[in-house]
């Protein structure tokens, strides 16, 4: 089981001296990895290049794995896409977990950048088919319904494949997960949803004459503090910020209280077959949040 926690704005934006020790605290502390979003623009401009912040991460310790969760490869071009992590697996040999999603939840984000928010989900299908072909180093040629070239090459080709999740709750994104992932990363879903999202990736994938995925996950946030009402406080606002939905949208499927408690609550998802978990926590500060995902990760695993 990998257990992984966010990458803080200290960890991203400190000097270069503090952002170290932040990764050595993480090490040390036994987590897995961590994770770090991507968007654009995200509803007031929010947002973060998730492979740029990959490879800034990696080069910290090349100990650190590092996931993105999720890449929204609908809104870029897969050849330099591909560039990109061939690159970034030549820097950082096996620390990249590349999850993808479609997003939408701000649809101008796609609309901004010249893509159709209905079609993300095809356009992703046919990135994705795009980026997988390209990181094996043969020449492509290519003609389909949204990209269009002849001979595109990307070598030096990985030494090793990058595993990939694919993210989403819906039927489609479960479909693409088994023709498409090693894993699939769940978010805002019930245990037994889970169990049973994982069971149908599985089966699709068998179907379709791929291996059994082996990497099923669940991204999460949590609030962390011992007084469960001021958790869930500070939970509801970053995430009210953020997505500019009401908290209590999401408040069954994003547990909040001590670290016991927590990790409580995500025991299920574990027991539901769950490989790996990507946790926001939002704590009193980032080493506040570290501490407690590495409890988390003590009593899960």
């Amino acid at each position: 089981m990998l257990i992984g926690t966010i990458a803080s704005n200290d960890l991203l934006t400190a000097r270069p001296r503090e952002r170290r020790a932040l990764v050595s605290r993480i090490l040390d502390s036994g987590i897995d990895h961590v994770f770090t979003a991507d968007h654009v623009s995200f509803h007031v401009g929010a947002g973060m290049d998730g492979l740029i912040n990959a490879a800034t991460l990696t080069a910290l310790d090349e100990r650190l794995r590092v996931c993105v969760g999720v890449y929204l490869l609908a809104l870029r071009h897969p050849v330099t896409v591909a560039r990109q992590l061939a690159t970034l697996s030549e820097s950082a040999p096996g620390q990249l977990i590349l999850g993808i999603g479609v997003g939408g939840e701000d649809r101008n984000e796609f609309a901004m950048c010249g893509v159709n928010p209905a079609t993300r989900g095809r356009r992703t299908d046919e990135a994705l088919a795009i980026v997988q072909a390209l990181l094996t180093g043969e020449p492509l040629d290519h003609h389909g319904e949204f990209f269009s070239f002849d001979r595109a090459w990307i070598r030096p080709r990985p030494a090793e494949p990058i595993p990939m999740v694919v993210g989403g709750r819906s039927d489609a994104a479960l479909q693409r997960a088994a023709r498409f992932g090693d894993g699939w990363l769940g978010v805002w879903c019930s245990p037994s949803r889970f169990a049973d999202a994982a069971r149908a990736v599985n089966a699709a994938a068998v179907e379709a004459g791929r291996p059994q995925p082996r990497m099923h996950g669940l991204q999460v946030w949590v609030g962390i503090d011992d007084n469960a009402e001021r958790a869930r406080a500070r939970l509801g606002r970053a995430m009210q910020d953020f997505y500019r939905i009401p908290f209590e949208r999401f408040e069954r499927y994003s547990p909040f209280g001590s670290a016991a408690a927590v990790a409580d609550f995500l025991a299920a998802y574990r027991d539901a077959g769950c490989e790996f978990f990507n946790i926001m926590p939002v704590a009193e500060s980032a080493a506040a949040g570290i501490e407690a995902v590495a409890e988390i990760r003590r009593r899960l695993t």
